[in-house]
């Protein structure tokens, strides 16, 4: 809203440092800035409001070192999170940039779908909150609705280079080739593969055995893997949120490479010299993600141990729905093995431990545990680590994946 008015004064009264608007850069610094202030100022009145109103996280008994100290922490912080996201992207983004809108819908969409669980646990005294069916069920709404968008609307393009003629030029001592390339803009299934040389892949090339026409049906490989991707993540970051301060912290290193790594997707220059991909508009993202990284680190404030507020299904959703769409979008998503290897990690201890529980229960009549506890975190606490020992090392264990990640833009 504030681009729209500053374009217009510059525009009709040449009104002074309107014009500054027009920088990314400036507005990304001021969404970060804002979603900052925001969330430090309203998560301080939001927890009073919660404490008032004795909304308290009801904590199980699992034999954990200092969690029953936790009972009646305040929950449903994700509001926090949600709303010092929305108000900068409101203020400072195109709005009608179709990425925006997308990143917009995911937010309100999984934020809403957490919000009804952590209302049914709170306020219905539900403790097993909205059924996890119909969670999967709006993950897969969504990625159906981001599959189909990204897949048919018009305004969604990759840049192509395609070489058109080459010509020797020979000087003396020293022969040249010299190539043109024609630039075009079309829509496409294409996306990152990490460590390998021209690292394009083309979704529709696994439907090849079709036959001539093969790519016009890419949607029927395409669409399923972004709903694979979005419920994975957001499952997956749900998960990591056990911990004051892990699911945050992690999220925010994430979304700092996810924002790096739009921004020279969305730069015709960087872009060219680094050999990647080039996505008209796309740099519009970095509003988004700097509004993302300051909402939450201005919410780690609180949620750092001991914790003032949890942020509950309502933040842990989205920030993982966030985070997938996100990568969806610039075409990084099949970096989000390495770049959330936490989520992966705490989501792949549950799959093992509840599998194979399950297999020697049934072969030998008693079921045994390949972990002390799962998700991950737990397994450690019950080795004996302190809390905020297992979560600044699975922090540092987080950067490292992320300078990785960031790597892969040249290591190949």
């Amino acid at each position: 809203m504030l681009y729209y008015l500053f374009k217009y004064l510059d525009a009709a009264f040449n009104f002074p440092g309107a014009g500054v608007f027009e920088y990314l850069s400036f507005r990304a610094a001021m969404a970060i800035i804002t979603s900052l202030i925001i969330s430090l100022f309203f998560g301080r009145r939001w927890i009073s409001f919660l404490n008032k109103r004795q909304v308290g996280e009801t904590i199980r008994d699992l034999g954990l070192e200092g969690q029953l100290e936790k009972q009646g922490t305040p929950t449903m912080g994700g509001l926090i999170i949600l709303t010092s996201i929305l108000v900068p992207v409101i203020l400072f983004a195109k709005l009608e940039n179709i990425y925006i809108l997308l990143m917009i819908f995911t937010t309100v969409w999984l934020g809403g779908i957490g919000f009804a669980d952590d209302y049914i646990k709170v306020f219905k005294k539900n403790k097993q909150g909205l059924k996890g069916k119909y969670k999967v069920i709006g993950q897969v709404i969504l990625g159906l609705i981001v599959g189909l968008v990204m897949y048919f609307n018009t305004d969604i393009v990759v840049r192509e280079k395609a070489p058109v003629e080459s010509q020797i030029v020979t000087t003396i001592g020293e022969t040249q080739t010299t190539s043109k390339f024609s630039i075009t803009e079309e829509r496409s299934t294409k996306t990152t593969i990490p460590f390998v040389k021209n690292n394009e892949f083309e979704y529709s090339r696994l439907l090849s055995w079709l036959g001539s026409g093969y790519k016009k049906w890419a949607f029927l490989i395409f669409i399923p893997i972004v709903i694979f991707i979005i419920v994975a993540v957001s499952n997956g970051a749900n998960l990591t949120d056990g911990m004051d301060g892990l699911a945050t912290g992690t999220s925010a290193v994430i979304g700092l490479t996810l924002g790096l790594l739009a921004w020279v997707s969305g730069n015709i220059i960087f872009a060219d010299y680094l050999n990647i991909m080039y996505l008209p508009n796309a740099g519009e993202l970095t509003i988004f993600i700097s509004a993302f990284v300051g909402a939450t680190v201005g919410f780690l404030w609180y949620n750092t141990y001991p914790a003032q507020v949890f942020m509950g299904d309502t933040g842990s959703l989205a920030i993982g729905g966030i985070i997938a769409v996100f990568a969806i979008i610039i075409r990084k998503e099949l970096l989000i093995p390495i770049l959330c290897g936490i989520f992966l990690a705490e989501s792949l201890s549950v799959i093992i431990q509840v599998t194979y529980f399950k297999h020697t229960r049934k072969k030998y009549g008693e079921g045994i545990r390949v972990f002390k506890m799962s998700p991950l975190h737990h397994h450690f606490q019950k080795l004996g680590y302190p809390e905020p020992k297992i979560v600044q090392r699975f922090l540092i264990v987080g950067i490292f994946l992320a300078v990785l990640t960031i790597i892969t833009l040249k290591l190949r």
